[in-house]
């Protein structure tokens, strides 16, 4: 929990996580979810998007062929009478309520995590709730203070162990969420701290791993790496919103 928000009633909620989905045998995908049958793909032409951040609605989703994953939903609005969160790939938290409870909007099912619940006690505090992670519900706010961020869901699919998609709240949820009146981090999903003035959730990224035999060209809008990992090459796109060719 963080410290109390006591007498501010201006705080939005935490942004929830982009939906997070991972077909890596061993790794999880998010809200509690395994992983996903790998897509068993031919040469040919497939679409990749990559979802930008939300700042006053939802952020968009990104997609990978017939894989979508949704975008992180917006915590809910402050000093108001429905501060509920939208629901998402993570839910949203719920924003500072002008009086009782607040509810944290819904993750998507097998993407991530709801959003944690505010509360104001007239005259003594008023709290607010993160947003959902990959990895966990967001925090709810209460006596001591406004809740944190959902974390993450750690993949090692690039060679390495990261972690991505944790919720925004008073400490953003590791897997880069966002801190208090700070944005997620870039191609991360990571939703946005709790504000009094909106902020940015992290833009989304996609990552596949093919058979170093195969090629894979990239669209004229993309922003792509590539790196190997064993037999096999793992392309990263980070941005952009074009068809890609594998051949």
């Amino acid at each position: 929990m963080g410290v109390g928000e006591v007498g501010d009633g201006n705080y939005d909620g935490g942004g929830g996580a982009g939906g997070y989905r991972s077909s890596v045998t061993t790794e999880s995908s998010g809200g509690g979810a395994g992983a996903e049958a790998p897509l068993s793909l031919t040469a040919g032409t497939y679409t990749v998007t990559i979802g930008a951040g939300g700042n006053t609605t939802n952020g968009t989703d990104s997609v990978f062929s017939t894989v979508t994953s949704t975008g992180g939903g917006l915590g809910g609005p402050g000093n108001n009478a429905s501060p509920t969160g939208s629901s998402g790939g993570s839910g949203g938290g719920a924003g500072y309520p002008s009086s009782g409870p607040g509810s944290g909007g819904a993750g998507t099912t097998g993407q991530g995590y709801a959003g944690g619940a505010g509360y104001h006690n007239p005259g003594v505090y008023a709290s607010v709730g993160g947003g959902g992670g990959a990895g966990a519900i967001g925090g709810s706010g209460g006596a001591g203070g406004s809740g944190n961020g959902g974390d993450g869901v750690a993949s090692s699919i690039t060679g390495s162990s990261v972690t991505r998609a944790g919720g925004g709240g008073y400490v953003g949820g590791a897997g880069g969420g966002g801190d208090i009146n700070q944005d997620g981090t870039a191609n991360t999903g990571g939703g946005a701290g709790m504000a009094n003035s909106a902020r940015s959730g992290g833009s989304g990224v996609v990552i596949i791993k093919v058979p170093a035999k195969y090629i894979v060209t990239k669209g004229a809008s993309h922003t792509m790496t590539s790196t190997s990992v064993g037999d096999d090459i793992v392309y990263t796109f980070t941005a952009g919103d074009d068809d890609i060719e594998i051949g």
